[in-house]
Parts: C-alpha cells; sequence; structure tokens
C-alpha cells in the first residue's frame, strides 16, 4: 500500500482525504490511501513517523511553518516561503515543497486586471507566507494585516476608506468564516469596497464566506479558495510520484 495523508489540527472538515479518494478510485490506484492525522501540538508529527510507512504527506493549519524543523531538505521556494504544505519522503529523508503559492498563483492570474497593482493580505501564518511570496512572483506589491501586526503590518485599525483606494487586492489568509463558524470575517471596513476590488478567500467551506458576500454585494470581483486546493493538490500529487530524488 502507498499510504498518503494530511497533518493538521481540527481538520476534520477537510475536503483532501475525499478529493484523493475519488482520484484513487479513477485513477484505479486500489494500492493507495489518504488519511487524516489530526495533531493536537506538533510534537506529536514522530508518532505518526513511528507506524506503518507513509509516501507522502500534507500539511495545514496551523503547522506549515513550525513542520520545517522536522524535515531534512526544504524546497528552494519553500525554504523562501518559510513554510510547507508538502512532504516528499525520500531516501535521504524527508523533504518539504509548498504547493501553496503554484495553486494560488494559477488560480489568482485569471482574475487579474491591470490596475491590480497592489493586495492586502489579511493574516500572518504559513498560507499567508506563500500567498505573499506568490504575490511577489507577480509583480504585485502587498502588505500584511493583522490584530498583532509587526513592523512594517498594518493593523486592522489603520484600514479606511482612503486606504483601499490603494490596494484593490483583499486576500483573507485568516480562518475567519470556515466552517461551523460561518458569521465571522475579518474585520475591514466593507463599506469602502467597489467594483474596483478584488475579494480572494482561502477557505472553500461555505463557498460564499461572509468575507466574499460583502465584496459581491459590493460589485466586487470574488474567488474562493477551492480552486486553489485542487491545484495544490496536483502539484503535491506530482511531487509524490516523482523518480528519486533528493
Amino acid at each position: 500500500m502507498r499510504r498518503f495523508g494530511l497533518i493538521g489540527r481540527d481538520i476534520s472538515y477537510s475536503f483532501s482525504p475525499g478529493y484523493f479518494k475519488t482520484k484513487f478510485e479513477t485513477l484505479g490506484l486500489a494500492d493507495c490511501s489518504y488519511e487524516i492525522f489530526d495533531l493536537s501540538e506538533i510534537d506529536k508529527f514522530p508518532e505518526i513517523l513511528s507506524g506503518r510507512p507513509l509516501s507522502g504527506l500534507n500539511v495545514t493549519i496551523p503547522y506549515k511553518t513550525a513542520i520545517c524543523s522536522f524535515l531534512d531538505y526544504l524546497d528552494p521556494d519553500a525554504a523562501e516561503i518559510g513554510a510547507v504544505n508538502t512532504i516528499r519522503f525520500t531516501d535521504a529523508g524527508l523533504k518539504g515543497y509548498n504547493t501553496d503559492v503554484t495553486g494560488f498563483m494559477n488560480s489568482l492570474s485569471p482574475l487579474l486586471l491591470p490596475a491590480d497593482q497592489a493586495a492586502l493580505i489579511l493574516g500572518t501564518g504559513g498560507a499567508a507566507q506563500a500567498i505573499a511570496y506568490g504575490l511577489t512572483k507577480l509583480g504585485i506589491h502587498y502588505r500584511f494585516v493583522s490584530r498583532s501586526p509587526a513592523e512594517g503590518d498594518l493593523s486592522y485599525d489603520d484600514l479606511d476608506s482612503v486606504l483601499l483606494k490603494s490596494f484593490q487586492i483583499l486576500i483573507n489568509c485568516t480562518p475567519l468564516g470556515t466552517y461551523p463558524q460561518v458569521h465571522t470575517f475579518p474585520p475591514i471596513p466593507f463599506k469602502a469596497l467597489t467594483r474596483n476590488h478584488l475579494l480572494y478567500d482561502l477557505i472553500y467551506n461555505p463557498e460564499l464566506t461572509a468575507f466574499l458576500q460583502a465584496g459581491q454585494q459590493a460589485g466586487a470581483r470574488i474567488k474562493n479558495g477551492l480552486e486553489m486546493l485542487h491545484l495544490q493538490a496536483e502539484a503535491s500529487w506530482e511531487i509524490w510520484n516523482r523518480e528519486a530524488e533528493i
């Protein structure tokens, strides 16, 4: 058996097991399985490795950054981002990759207009770091927004209608709005949104978050994270099936 899985915390809602189960059935891969490893803390990660052999893992919140210290190698993109969402098991050890950036860039690019030159990234976790890396590759300026801003970041109190005129893209990288807390959302001045804005939410459950609903009501372009998840999952599968490498 080739055994794959997902590590994270409180992730029973994840789409990944169903996605890969369907993929394995479609491809006739009866020897493949995918399971959830719900860890209360990242220090329990070695316990997973002590069980039956694994062929590959995905990593989700809140461990995309913390997992790096448990790995033997990092792909250059993952090292630059400082976050991992895919682990490949090699003869030389565990190697971390970040396919979030690939999924995000390929999902966002078709929505972009020439005027989309700057973005606000809501949140500063591992997913947000991948989004920032992707925006840089796309040539889009960005600022982080946080409840506890580091130097150079913005706080939610800094956001007003004047500032939002300068940032056409707003990307929710927080868990606010995720099922079952569907009525929560980042505290931005939604009344300042216009049809010139693009709201992108990494959340995919529910399909239309409160954050995206506000953008839709303002006439803005909106996109949830489902396509990004599909794209990053396919990129993970490609990595797991590569020829031997370090």
